[in-house]
């Protein structure tokens, strides 16, 4: 049995539209995500999560160079469209063709096949929670791994054939994730190296 769908109560004195968003975005000097009718500022990241990110890019690009996938960073907006939500996932990758919203301005993404969180002790609940049941509602996305920049512990759900999805985690630095959706591993002890947490 699959999980259930994220479906947000918006307060209506407070809803904003999609486009008013939108609009808002593109005049903002800083990242803001939109939960169907509410936007929510997105707070600076933490060296540790810079990091992690920078380890995360570097340790993908020369597996997916070459292959039908590639990736993009945490500026790439992602759109869910039955929840007429934007968000900003920290890594998302597409295999096949990436598709727009709109092709002549391709800014707002609709299929990532791997979507990346990683976590702090501000976002870890709704990057667990509330993201990740709008992420489910992306019929693309095939993986979503949560990495803690505060320790070695990483996240994993894989979408099943049938639809439901498969957790798993481990806080092993000698593990080794599989991310079979695009074809490329990831060694914990080498993503993160240099943040001083691996024992």
């Amino acid at each position: 049995m699959g999980l259930p769908a994220f479906q947000p109560q918006p307060n209506a004195s407070a809803y904003v539209s999609p486009e008013d968003y939108l609009r808002l975005e593109s005049e903002a000097e800083h990242k803001h995500e939109y939960y169907a009718g509410e936007i929510r500022a997105m707070a600076g990241a933490r060296a540790a999560h810079n990091r992690l990110c920078f380890n995360l890019t570097g340790l993908l690009f020369p597996q997916l160079d070459g292959s039908p996938c590639a990736g993009y960073t945490s500026d790439q907006r992602v759109q869910v469209l039955n929840a007429s939500s934007y968000l900003y996932p920290d890594l998302s990758v597409v295999c096949g063709e990436a598709k727009f919203n709109d092709a002549k301005t391709p800014e707002n993404l609709l299929n990532p096949t791997l979507m990346v969180e990683v976590l702090s002790k501000s976002t870890a609940g709704a990057d667990r929670g509330e993201k990740f049941m709008l992420y489910r509602q992306l019929p693309s996305l095939r993986q979503y791994l949560t990495l803690d920049s505060q320790a070695v512990h990483a996240e994993l759900c894989t979408r099943q054939d049938d639809d439901p999805w498969l957790f798993g985690e481990t806080r092993d630095p000698a593990a080794v994730l599989d991310l079979s959706s695009v074809g490329a591993t990831l060694p914990l002890a080498r993503l993160y190296q240099g943040l001083g947490l691996a024992k």
